[in-house]
């Protein structure tokens, strides 16, 4: 993929009249509507790429090789510190995160977590940008595993620059019922042909500051009696979104020069604030790399695929 490639911006909703001028949505169907009602559904945002909470996450995963200056470019994943879910304490759930309802569909199970995602890079954004994110539904499915029912909703933002389409993603959110006792995945253990594995410090205070920076409330991340005592995990969770973060800055290190083009990760099994925790990848056939993050057991926690332009 053409990482200069630029599309046109989509058609975006007229603005409505709402108590936040930089966001717009379709209508809400109604709370006893079925599901599928949702897809379809879209937001609109508007947001400046500014430079306080790039250098707030640099100096957070000890990275002194991010240029902050106006016009340096963004790092890949890193428009993840912008359009932050920001809502009104009276509006936050007993889990941390916003009130079920607003954008999503109001799913009546009470754990939901971020299970995979998929980006494809177009252009790069830049400090000082005006940036616009458009999001759809765009699937609602449900289905039955060892957890019980699960719903997986996949939602697709686009981000715009005023140069055009930068970055399209899509998220895979995942809705299950409270454990009453946590049973972990069975391992998958690293692949032997690794061409690096690196360690990586986790501690309660980088969680805090990464779920702070991207105003993420889940209290399972930084409330370890609640992690522990409500969610039934062994201790704190590292974030999903961390370790891709972590996963991107470690293949960009030991490809020096080149740009993602694409970019796909998917949870395999949860880390945790005590784990020895690494990042190891391997070459691609393709010329890509696979990528993982794993405990001091060797099971991997999340594994990801990035192509080069």
């Amino acid at each position: 993929m053409d990482a200069g490639h630029r599309d046109e911006p989509a058609h975006r909703d007229e603005p409505g009249d709402r108590d936040d001028p930089g966001l717009r949505a379709t209508t809400e169907p109604a709370p006893e509507a079925p599901l599928e009602s949702w897809i379809g559904r879209t937001q609109e945002e508007t947001d400046r790429v500014g430079p306080t909470p790039v250098r707030a996450l640099a100096a957070t995963l000890d990275d002194a090789s991010i240029d902050t200056a106006d016009g340096a470019p963004l790092p890949e994943l890193w428009s993840w510190l912008y359009f932050l879910p920001i809502v009104p304490m009276s509006q936050v759930g007993p889990d941390g995160h916003p009130k079920r309802g607003g954008f999503l569909p109001p799913i009546a199970l009470e754990r939901r977590m971020w299970a995979s995602g998929r980006l494809t890079f177009h252009d790069r954004l830049r400090i000082g940008d005006a940036v616009t994110k458009r999001a759809e539904i765009v699937k609602i499915a449900e289905k039955t595993g060892k957890a019980g029912r699960m719903v997986f909703v996949t939602v697709r933002h686009e981000v715009f620059s005023p140069r055009g389409l930068a970055v399209r993603e899509e998220q895979d959110i995942v809705y299950i019922a409270m454990p009453d006792k946590f049973v972990p995945p069975a391992p998958t253990p690293l692949p032997e042909n690794l061409a690096w594995r690196e360690p990586v410090r986790i501690d309660p205070v980088l969680l805090f500051r990464f779920s702070a920076l991207t105003f993420n409330g889940h209290r399972i991340h930084y409330d370890e009696p609640y992690a522990m005592g409500v969610e039934k995990y062994p201790g704190l969770v590292v974030h999903g979104p961390l370790q891709a973060i972590l996963l991107m800055q470690s293949a960009r290190r030991h490809a020096p020069g080149r740009l993602p083009a694409r970019y796909e990760f998917r949870a395999v099994r949860p880390l945790f604030g005590f784990d020895a925790v690494s990042v190891a990848g391997r070459l691609r056939e393709d010329g890509g790399h696979d990528l993982f993050t794993a405990n001091g057991d060797g099971a991997i926690g999340m594994q990801a695929t990035i192509g080069w332009a």
